[in-house]
């Protein structure tokens, strides 16, 4: 049985990884610190003989014993309510993390796929973005501890591949959404979708004309998948290159939910990306990948997740979280 470790294993995307290798027969040790993760996101997995969990942070040693074959880095914050409430940490996941993630996988010759993402590019001046742009970010700006983290840790995961030989896989992950995520992470879906839940009126940050282009959850792991066991070791982009403004995004969630809010403007946050929209010709070509969900179809599942909570958790997550 294969042996997978995958950091960040109790968030959003963490947890689905879990259960996708748990389904492909291998042995998962997750580990979280559970600084934005949360235990809900794996309990049903607790009962399974080939499940492990450890409540750890990657920015210090990490020690895991016995074999491991792969390594899928994933801790991060991955929002800006987050990464702006804990900066420090967010920079120390991305360079001591990362560095300490791939001298265990030098130890146990075992393969790491990195989590990078489409923020890499900043507030890009190409578009579609493509994996050769190298990106238009603001290093001191307040979006630079997660920019510039992700770009370190794609930096150091290629210094280790090139220099020590360790096998490496760099995934750049475009908007994802799906079950599970948070509703207070200030990412514009489960914002939107919380509001509407709530009764609030919908906040769009600019004038709506900036752009997203959004993937579900259960596309982006299949491409992860795909590419962990790929040959390819520069980063790949993996999204849904589906584009949508935010002010129709918004008219769609109203659609969706069924609700008589209305939209609300707000003072657009500084280097707030206007454009976001994937080039995915490599993953088509590399890893014959491409999405499969559309909008439409996840939103509806996405929405039924979110209604299906508990009413005090749906209020209690609209609560910005304390650090």
């Amino acid at each position: 049985m294969k042996r997978i470790l995958i950091t960040g294993g109790a968030g959003f995307l963490g947890s689905h990884l879990c259960d996708r290798f748990i389904k492909e027969g291998y042995h998962v040790i997750a580990m979280d610190n559970l600084i934005t993760g949360d235990l809900r996101n794996i309990e049903h997995l607790f009962k399974l003989p080939n499940f492990e969990f450890y409540h750890h942070d990657v920015s210090k040693f990490i020690h895991v014993p016995g074999e491991l074959d792969y390594i899928l880095h994933f801790a991060s914050p991955a929002s800006p309510i987050d990464y702006l409430k804990i900066p420090i940490q967010t920079l120390k996941v991305g360079s001591l993390g990362i560095h300490n993630c791939l001298g265990l996988a030098r130890v146990k010759n075992a393969r790491v796929l990195i989590a990078s993402t489409s923020e890499v590019y900043g507030d890009p001046l190409v578009h579609p973005q493509n994996e050769d742009y190298w990106g238009h970010v603001n290093p001191v700006g307040p979006r630079g501890v997660y920019d510039e983290a992700k770009r370190f840790q794609e930096a150091m995961t290629m210094a280790y591949n090139t220099y020590h030989g360790v096998e490496t896989r760099i995934v750049r992950i475009f908007n994802t959404y799906g079950p599970r995520m948070r509703l207070n992470d200030g990412r514009v879906l489960p914002a939107f979708i919380g509001q509407a839940l709530r009764g609030e009126d919908l906040t769009i940050f600019g004038d709506g004309s900036q752009t997203r282009s959004f993937c579900y959850v259960d596309d982006l792991v299949e491409g992860i998948f795909r590419l962990l066991h790929s040959d390819y070791a520069y980063p790949v982009n993996v999204g849904n290159p589906s584009e949508i403004t935010i002010k129709d995004f918004a008219e769609e969630i109203i659609k969706l939910t069924n609700t008589t809010q209305k939209i609300v403007y707000k003072e657009l946050p500084k280097d707030d990306p206007k454009q976001r929209q994937p080039d995915i010709t490599r993953a088509r070509e590399i890893l014959g990948w491409e999405p499969k969900v559309s909008r439409q179809e996840g939103l509806k599942i996405t929405y039924e997740y979110f209604k299906s909570l508990p009413k005090e958790r749906l209020f209690d997550e609209a609560k910005h979280r304390e650090f």
